[in-house]
């Protein structure tokens, strides 16, 4: 495909892309791939059938209404966005203060993604934030999707990651999250193939939002992989929500990153929400030592998908200082070593979201 590749600013190759500007990959120190800062997922909003269920719907999320949201997120209103710039400082200067470098906000087209507020938010907090591209879920899609061509979508994550997003300025550094269900249907196929081919174009990498259903993850590497991609250039998410080791240890052999990145999350409730398993964070390390066990400890990335009001400290939520406090001593007590865990949190992300030469 041809269109504004040609419009690249400096060579960006070798570094990473924050909304600040390039930086060097040494520079990230901890590092989590999978997050939100703002984000609306009012896309998923149902209203209840019941009357007085319906009252839940407009009501505030409060520390007494959180019994009520477990199992029922899709209700809620204000549950489902983070809109307040200063409380995302807030919650995202905790991970700073925890020893945290930089994010991964992964929130692409159709979930309110915010150029401007987050290079505000990460000159506040002194993280470094990467951004994404491309486009969600098919129920977040603009109306016209269908008419949209592929070469269109491609040359919008082009520009994202080479001149900026609409006329902010502010660039994009990763091609994701790319949102899929499954089966696949012809847009979410179409956003594949364009990020696939932005991928070459840029050398950024994509970040997938898989289906929750093992199938799904050959099906969007096959996708990938046919319009050119570099699997070793393709991070797999959510893949806490698969739980079939025979299918993510093939996706593994593919030379992927495998992404953990929901730490954090352990209500059995959501699985009801979600229709897929939902570990806890115990189990969730099971897995990482089992890949790493498997030889794929150089593939490993970790987030918590912030997304919700309840996951911020100030509904009581784990928000994104919880691995870097808890989970990092505790695999310490697993009998991680530093090394081993320095590799997931600091050489693993450098690596993948450093940028490579295009083609």
């Amino acid at each position: 495909m041809t269109g504004v590749a040609d419009a690249a600013g400096p060579k960006a190759a070798g570094r990473v892309q924050t909304v600040l500007g390039l930086v060097e990959p040494g520079s990230l120190g901890l590092t989590h791939t999978h997050e939100h800062l703002l984000i609306d997922m009012r896309c998923y909003h149902r209203v209840p059938e019941e009357a007085t269920r319906r009252q839940w719907v407009n009501a505030p999320l409060t520390m007494d209404r959180l019994g009520f949201i477990s199992g029922n997120q899709n209700f809620s209103l204000d549950e489902a966005t983070l809109l307040d710039e200063s409380a995302a400082v807030s919650e995202l200067r905790k991970f700073y203060l925890a020893g945290g470098g930089t994010i991964v906000d992964t929130t692409s087209v159709g979930i309110a993604r915010d150029p401007l507020a987050l290079a505000r938010i990460s000159r506040a907090t002194r993280v470094n934030v990467v951004m994404g591209s491309g486009y969600y879920v098919p129920i977040s899609h603009p109306a016209d999707m269908d008419e949209r061509s592929e070469e269109s979508i491609y040359d919008e994550i082009v520009r994202d990651i080479t001149v900026g997003v609409g006329d902010t300025g502010v660039k994009s550094g990763l091609i994701g999250e790319l949102g899929n269900t499954h089966p696949l249907g012809n847009n979410e196929i179409k956003g594949l193939r364009a990020g696939a081919a932005a991928q070459q174009a840029t050398g950024a990498p994509v970040l997938i939002h898989p289906g929750f259903h093992p199938d799904a993850l050959q099906q969007i590497m096959q996708v990938l992989t046919g319009a050119g991609a570099d699997p070793g250039r393709v991070i797999m998410g959510h893949l806490d929500h698969i739980g079939d080791r025979p299918a993510i240890l093939e996706l593994a052999a593919s030379g992927c990153y495998l992404e953990w990145d929901t730490f954090g999350y352990e209500d059995t409730a959501l699985e009801d929400v979600l229709n897929c398993p939902v570990p806890n964070d115990e189990q969730r390390l099971d897995s990482l030592e089992w890949l790493a066990e498997a030889g794929y400890l150089d593939r490993l990335l970790v987030g918590h998908d912030v997304c919700t009001q309840s996951r911020h400290s100030t509904h009581g939520g784990k928000t994104f200082d919880h691995f870097i406090t808890v989970l990092v001593p505790r695999m310490r007590a697993r009998g991680w070593s530093e090394s081993a865990i320095n590799t997931v949190l600091i050489s693993n992300p450098a690596r993948i979201l450093t940028l490579q030469e295009p083609g």
